[in-house]
């Protein structure tokens, strides 16, 4: 498979304002939020003053495009804030309760509690949160400390310098905005900004738009693992006030049904405040079935009786969808280089055992802030200076715990059973398992042909089993139409004259926003490929992963562009 090529979508030869800073963190989520603000505090430790701080949003609000898993353990952010629930750091409830739900079949289902829930799904001592709420209470704290927070900011591009040889990073440049889909400037244009600093931190998330061609430009991933990732739907659901105060604090989570023993999958349950539960299915994008439908799953497993009996006379508040990156330690790329540094979900920082990372990706940006720190006051952001960040991780307990499941995800590589074989073995040889170091995969090579697909869909309704176009609109996502796609399909042809026949044009199915649209199944739009209905897009990155060919681009829409995850 070729590598993905960088598109832009800026005009070319415009005059462009410049906005310096000495340090610029591209994403406002915890692992950049935890970054800057650790950084700000260090640096007047250091008693260095005067040095600018920025942080860059895509979304129009801070917290607009966080979603994840909302039990998180404490340990990171009482790393970051000792004072944490003092200082009014939003909590939704303590976990008060674990299950463990084994779905059998479509219908039957068997519940374990108590000493029974495996360990990896035991969360006593952490707190069920709304991540939107905790990264906008991240940003407030920051701004008390000087820094810029600049929500509907898309980074567009890399700016690169080469001094003596060495290609370096000095920043990044903005996406334009007021351009039409046909690349006309509208009365609306202005320009993207060249932000430039001698440090850049890529935070952007899951596939970054930004980092994944680093990391090819820069061979970040020698010797690494292929990134694995899954696709989690979730929604918001309000129920009935007696179940919602009785399942407040409480934690289930699934495996089973609807994919049985041939995925790496599972479902969620938190109880949230004013009666609101989070609920939520992820599957591992590796899967093998081309008519593969993350959406689809959800809506199979909000069926089944252990579930649907939960939201019985509820209804769904919001929905969104995300990606996850699962491949753990070996799949990790190195860290920094020459005027940059990787954090959170971007660099791999989540436990792919228990699919938690918030406390993981605040970890990383402490221990980035340290070594930015240091870089700062020698006033060298090379990457031998920047090294430091690594040299901090290894030494920390973050690489403690990632290097405990190492070997996690990859031991279901072939499905479930070979993975909980290894289980054990990882267990009590301290994540290594049967094999000292399990290969990985990059998930867009293990699609089948779509002659033996054995995916269904299930029957939607308006109620519980809503389609993606009725969830979506449950996302609040909003795109201004015209302007150039954010989503590129790279080669036409390919998907006319080989996806049909061969996988069945995957991306109208792995898409949970109903994105790619295709006239019937299976049929080609005339000579073009699909209709791209990008306003639909909650920004999940599932088809730049999944695309068996990586014909499929995601860049990075106008600002303020994608869904309003409020309260998720």
């Amino acid at each position: 498979m070729s590598t993905p090529v960088q598109y832009s979508l800026n005009v070319k030869g415009i005059e462009r304002d410049a906005m310096p800073a000495d340090v610029l963190l591209v994403g406002a989520g915890p692992a950049n939020l935890a970054c800057a603000i650790h950084l700000a505090r260090l640096l007047q430790q250091k008693g260095i003053e005067g040095k600018s701080i920025l942080v860059l949003e895509k979304a129009a609000e801070v917290g607009e495009h966080t979603l994840s898993g909302a039990v998180m353990n404490p340990k990171g952010i009482a790393a970051l804030f000792p004072d944490w629930r003092e200082r009014g750091c939003p909590v939704e409830a303590d976990v008060t309760w674990d299950g463990f739900e084994l779905m059998r079949s479509k219908t039957g289902s068997t519940r374990l509690t108590g000493a029974l829930v495996p360990p990896q799904f035991k969360n006593a001592g952490k707190v069920i949160v709304s991540m939107n709420q905790v990264v906008q209470w991240m940003k407030a704290e920051a701004e008390k400390l000087g820094v810029q927070v600049f929500p509907g900011f898309p980074a567009a591009e890399i700016l690169f310098e080469t001094v003596d040889g060495v290609e370096r990073v000095v920043g990044v440049q903005t996406r334009d905005s007021g351009v039409d889909k046909h690349g006309e400037q509208k009365g609306t244009f202005q320009a993207g900004m060249n932000i430039t600093a001698p440090i850049t931190v890529f935070g952007e998330g899951p596939r970054g738009h930004l980092a994944k061609h680093l990391v090819k430009r820069h061979k970040l991933d020698a010797g690494k693992n292929p990134q694995t990732y899954g696709t989690g739907i979730k929604e918001i659901w309000e129920i009935p006030a007696e179940r919602g105060q009785e399942w407040l604090g409480r934690v289930l989570h699934t495996t089973g049904y609807p994919t049985g023993l041939d995925a790496y999958a599972g479902g969620w349950v938190y109880g949230m405040k004013e009666n609101k539960l989070s609920i939520g299915f992820v599957i591992g994008l590796d899967h093998w079935d081309a008519k593969l439908d993350p959406h689809a799953l959800f809506v199979q497993w909000k069926q089944h009786p252990a579930i649907a009996k939960l939201l019985e006379g509820g209804k769904v508040l919001r929905y969104g969808a995300k990606t996850v990156p699962e491949g753990g330690y070996f799949s990790m790329p190195r860290l920094y280089g020459d005027g940059y540094v990787l954090v959170g979900d971007t660099a791999g920082f989540l436990n792919a055992s228990i699919l938690k990372g918030v406390h993981l990706a605040i970890q990383s940006g402490m221990l980035a802030a340290e070594a930015i720190a240091e870089a700062v006051a020698s006033n060298d952001a090379s990457a031998a200076k920047l090294k430091r960040y690594d040299e901090l991780f290894e030494a920390s307990w973050a690489k403690e715990e990632l290097y405990g499941v190492r070997n996690w995800r990859q031991a279901f590589e072939g499905g479930v059973v070979g993975g909980m074989l290894d289980v054990p073995f990882q267990m009590l040889t301290g994540g290594r398992g049967l094999v000292a170091r399990r290969k990985g995969h990059a998930d867009h090579t293990t699609t089948r042909p779509v002659s033996m697909s054995r995916f269904t869909k299930p029957v939607y309704d308006d109620s519980k089993s809503m389609d993606k176009l009725t969830d979506v609109y449950h996302s609040g996502t909003i795109h201004e139409e015209d302007q150039k796609p954010h989503l590129l399909v790279l080669d036409t042809s390919i998907c006319v004259t080989r996806c049909t026949t061969e996988f069945g044009n995957p991306c109208q199915h792995f898409c949970p926003a109903a994105v790619y649209e295709w006239p019937k199944e299976g049929a080609p739009a005339p000579g073009k490929g699909p209709t791209i209905n990008f306003s639909n897009c909650v920004h999940c990155k599932t088809c730049d992963i999944a695309d068996p060919y990586e014909n499929i681009e995601w860049v990075v829409p106008e600002g303020g562009g994608g869904p309003k995850y409020h309260g998720m």
